[in-house]
């Protein structure tokens, strides 16, 4: 089955049904039907928390969540050493948060669903949207 890495924004939007290139929505409908998977890294869901908190999104925890126990093809990618060391091999993408997202997709050989231009214009990561 095949595999993507998804980045907060990208998930966020989705969830919260705002527009979406037809690519991306295919994408992430292909995983609520059960034909690819869409892994979500774990400090996805530390920024989708902050933001939420902070009101400057409107998707929160536990509307990822719901979604997660509704659709199995949507799981956690734990954050473990082995990817804090591939992110620390990205020199091109100044923020934290975002640089392992990108080292989560490329410890894994998959592709990122991000709108990030920092994350997009990077030599290191291999980005869909």
């Amino acid at each position: 089955m095949k595999q993507y890495v998804t980045d907060t924004m990208a998930i966020v939007s989705y969830l919260g049904k705002r527009k979406l290139p037809p690519s991306v929505k295919q994408i992430f409908q292909s995983a609520d039907l059960g034909l690819v998977q869409i892994l979500i890294p774990s400090i996805v869901f530390v920024e989708i928390g902050y933001l939420s908190e902070k009101g400057r999104i409107d998707v929160g925890l536990n509307d990822v969540l719901k979604h997660i126990a509704e659709f199995p093809t949507y799981l956690e990618q734990v954050l473990a050493f082995n990817i804090v060391v591939e992110s620390y091999k990205i020199s091109d993408i100044p923020e934290l948060h975002d640089r392992l997202i990108g080292g989560t997709a490329n410890f894994l050989d998959l592709e990122l669903i991000t709108n990030d231009p920092f994350i997009q214009a990077s030599t290191f990561v291999k980005t869909v949207w």
